[in-house]
């Protein structure tokens, strides 16, 4: 599913127009990247959460060059879903 296949299903479920869906849902994930951008993590009860984690640095390997790469620590956007969201997946049998 894509973000305008989202924007269609919700607007036909609620009856709100595709427009102030799409703006809604833009707005959302704005404030998501803004709030964990800033370090803030975002919990959804019954959903999940949006956290950042912390990769430390490390010395890495440029293979073309031969020459070791320092890479340093730094902070990867991470999605953790809750109990309710995982026991949800686990009942649908759909295998694609």
């Amino acid at each position: 599913m894509r973000k305008a296949d989202l924007v269609n299903q919700i607007s036909e479920k609620t009856g709100i127009p595709k427009v102030d869906v799409l703006m809604t849902l833009e707005e959302m994930f704005r404030e998501i990247k803004h709030s964990l951008s800033k370090g803030e993590n975002i919990y959804i009860r019954g959903f999940g959460s949006f956290i950042t984690k912390k990769r430390a640095a490390k010395i890495g390997r440029n293979i073309k060059k031969n020459v070791a790469v320092h890479i340093p620590e730094h902070f990867i956007p991470a999605f953790k879903p809750a109990k309710e969201f995982v026991a949800e997946v686990k009942k649908t049998s759909i295998a694609e």
